[in-house]
């Protein structure tokens, strides 16, 4: 597509029907003090730098394409995340609005990292960072990638455990993020997973006691990661994030996609059938003591009873757990062949 064609996308009649992000009342001061807003003209510029690299990065859930972009005396590259002016609704809007608010005061290592957004004319858009390395679901499926080795799988695991459970329990409300799947989570540089798709996530009071905060929510999310639980009651809870999670181990190890009328013939494999769900590719490779470390936390993510599921910070913790036998195991090899891998 040439760069003519994508500017093109960004020019739109002026509508004064169209909601704005800014109002007087709060949390839009903190969006204003803590998130730069650019302007179209600044998007288009982006744009413009790259006539020749432009690609479509990908389809977010409500917006139509995802663009590489420069900002100007920059060589730093942007994702610009452009909203399908086609399904265009308050919803959306309020949606747009509530990925802005929280990535603007949420930091942590494995969240996506927010630059700032544009709503001008028609356009709602918002630019992250660049992440170069794409999604997990892309490497898993093998999409323009080889596979990742298991280690990289774990360590990858390991670093949106530790965003969610920061999302739970590291800000002044929990946030229950209700969209974690293999395409919301980017990879950058250096390999390290950034949590996105914060556009459904819920804000809620910390509970005073430690009981599973329950918050009553109309069902979103996307089919084959949603917690049965939450889908059967509409009562939304942090464990709700750890059903979905556990899905996202299930497809890290079996690169098979989740669709609902498979998922619980899944999770009964994992029981009976563990090593025959394993991706080929990992055939030999996983020493048998992180295996089973790993069956367990995933197993107990995915338990039908929200209550009988671990917090994100157990999760995080048995992951590492297993990323530390099978290092341990791996250092045991160098030299010999006699290793019992499943």
């Amino acid at each position: 597509m040439g760069v003519l064609s994508v500017l093109s996308c960004f020019i739109k009649p002026s509508s004064d029907s169209y909601p704005t992000l800014m109002s007087a009342k709060p949390p839009s001061s903190i969006v204003n003090e803590l998130c730069h807003q650019f302007s179209l003209a600044e998007i288009q510029s982006a744009i413009a730098r790259n006539p020749n690299e432009f690609s479509k990065l990908g389809q977010p859930r409500g917006f139509k394409n995802v663009f590489k972009g420069y900002l100007q005396n920059s060589n730093i590259p942007i994702a610009i995340k452009r909203c399908s002016i086609g399904s265009f609704s308050q919803q959306l809007f309020s949606e747009f609005k509530n990925e802005i608010v929280l990535l603007c005061q949420l930091h942590h290592p494995n969240l996506m990292p927010l630059t700032g957004f544009c709503i001008e004319r028609n356009e709602l858009i918002i630019v992250y960072e660049y992440m170069s390395n794409g999604s997990l679901f892309d490497h898993l499926h093998h999409i323009y990638h080889d596979p990742l080795s298991w280690k990289r799988r774990l360590q990858i695991c390991i670093g949106v455990a530790r965003g969610l459970h920061y999302l739970h329990t590291g800000a002044k409300h929990v946030i229950i993020h209700r969209h974690i799947k293999t395409s919301n989570i980017l990879l950058d540089d250096n390999w390290e997973p950034k949590v996105s798709g914060l556009s459904l996530s819920k804000r809620v009071p910390l509970s005073i006691s430690k009981s599973l905060i329950r918050v009553e929510s109309d069902v979103k999310g996307t089919f084959g990661y949603l917690d049965p639980e939450y889908v059967r009651t509409g009562v939304l809870t942090e464990k709700s994030d750890v059903f979905s999670f556990g899905v996202v181990l299930l497809e890290v190890v079996s690169t098979r996609t989740m669709q609902k009328e498979r998922l619980y013939n899944q999770i009964h494999s994992m029981k009976s059938y563990a090593e025959e769900i394993v991706d080929p590719f990992l055939k030999s490779k996983i020493d048998s003591d992180c295996w089973r470390t790993f069956v367990d936390i995933t197993e107990r993510c995915l338990a039908e009873d929200g209550r009988e599921r671990p917090d994100m910070g157990e999760v995080e913790l048995e992951l590492e757990h297993a990323l530390q036998l099978q290092e341990e195991a791996d250092a045991k090899i160098i030299g010999s062949e006699n290793f019992d891998r499943i």
